[in-house]
This record gives structure tokens, C-alpha cells and sequence, in this order.
């Protein structure tokens, strides 16, 4: 039998940086009742990603951040893009270098992620945003 189930998580960031969220989405899951199936995230915002990492050293998220703000520094004057200011256009690209969509396996009513991995959104901008 096939079943689906629909659910819109709102989540705040308080600007650059990953947040995770795992146990948002495992609560959603246990009250959802499905054992076995595909979890599909989408997230709707063109300045932040979605990603499975690890959730144990803090370290891992600085480090990722780090590289990103070398990788696509913000002001950069490759970009005419600056519309909402000079971290905008960077933070397109660094959500078009990442993902907005993940699929994780259920099963027997738990997300199959490892023993450190955790969901994060990594929102790219400065500002808060929701």
C-alpha cells in the first residue's frame, strides 16, 4: 500500500550558519506512524541549503563555513548581483553548490542516518531569516 504525508516545518536562523534539526524531523516521523518509505525535504529559499553532516564536533560546521567564505567570499566583485547586499549573490551560489532537496530511507519508524550524521539547514546569509 502506498502512502503519503505531507508536513511544512518552519525553521528560524539567526543568520549565517548551519542549524540542525534532526529531532524536528524524527518527531514529525514518529507522529506521522510510517515504518518503511522515502523522506523527501525540500527547503523553499534560494539563499540556503540542506545537508546530511556530522553533528558531533562543532568544529566540522566552523571548518565548513570557513571554507565556503573562501570559496565565495562575500563582496566579491565578480557579482552584479547585490540587490539585497554583497552577501546575496554569494549565498546563490553556495546553495547551488549545495542542495535544497535530501531523501532519506525510513525504517521501522527511524531515519537511517549513521551514529554522527545529523540535517542541518545552512542558511548563507548574514540576516536572520525564516
Amino acid at each position: 500500500m502506498l502512502r503519503q504525508s505531507f508536513h511544512e516545518l518552519t525553521l528560524a536562523t539567526r543568520g549565517r550558519g548551519l542549524y540542525e534539526f534532526t529531532r524536528e524531523v524524527e518527531s514529525w516521523v514518529a507522529r506521522s506512524g510510517i515504518q518503511d518509505g522515502l523522506l523527501s525535504l525540500h527547503l523553499r529559499h534560494t539563499s540556503a541549503s540542506l545537508l546530511i553532516q556530522e553533528n558531533a564536533d562543532p568544529d566540522v560546521r566552523a571548518d565548513l563555513d570557513r571554507f565556503f567564505a573562501r570559496l565565495v567570499p562575500d563582496g566579491d566583485p565578480l557579482f552584479e548581483h547585490t540587490c539585497e547586499g554583497d552577501d546575496d549573490m554569494p549565498a546563490h551560489v553556495r546553495t547551488a553548490l549545495t542542495t535544497v532537496n535530501l531523501s532519506i530511507p525510513v525504517r521501522g519508524g527511524q531515519l537511517t542516518l549513521g551514529t554522527w550524521q545529523g540535517i542541518y539547514l545552512w542558511e548563507h546569509r548574514r540576516v536572520p531569516h525564516r
